[in-house]
């Protein structure tokens, strides 16, 4: 038995080095009284707490937050749903820089929409309220791994583009 244990924390070990090995960046996630995982966040360069949805397709932020996180918006003509609301009207972000501990997004997409349901039903559950949400594109973009047990996320850090040169034949 106590091998088997050993052998657990070895792995454990194991995998955390190969991810780092392969520039995979470490981010520890909370757990919330609702059992949601939250991170911190910046966006613009500006710090928010989000919850972190496998399930939902985008990343996304509070409307009422547009100014906070110096976003530009234009109108979109999906319809939001989720969290027990439907049919929400959206607007998305383009072009938005992402900082999730020391990994980085450049032109970030997000949608927008009215997140009071989602903060209601937290606070009714006495868990402090959110500014939006991680959501599977960008788990997507950063090769997400998560590991439930030890509440930590990891993504794997963007490759710079490289400036192609222009060479003259003279």
């Amino acid at each position: 038995m106590l091998y088997l244990c050993a052998t657990k924390v070895q792995e454990m070990a194991s995998l955390k080095k190969v991810l780092r090995k392969k520039k995979y960046v470490r981010i520890k996630l909370k757990k919330m009284i609702t059992n949601h995982l939250e991170l911190s966040a910046k966006i613009n360069g500006i710090k928010g707490a989000f919850i972190l949805d496998t399930g939902a397709s985008n990343s996304c932020v509070g409307l009422d937050l547009l100014d906070y996180f110096k976003l530009t918006s234009e109108e979109s003509e999906v319809k939001a749903a989720g969290a027990g609301a439907t049919d929400m009207e959206t607007y998305k972000s383009s072009g938005n820089d992402l900082k999730i501990g020391d990994w980085k997004l450049k032109s970030c997409d997000l949608v927008l929409f009215d997140m009071t349901h989602v903060n209601t039903a937290l606070t009714q559950h006495k868990a402090e309220k959110v500014h939006g949400i991680i959501g599977a594109d960008v788990l997507e973009k950063g090769k997400a791994f998560i590991d439930y047990d030890k509440k930590v996320l990891y993504l794997k850090k963007m490759k710079k583009k490289k400036q192609r040169t222009l060479s003259l034949p003279f």
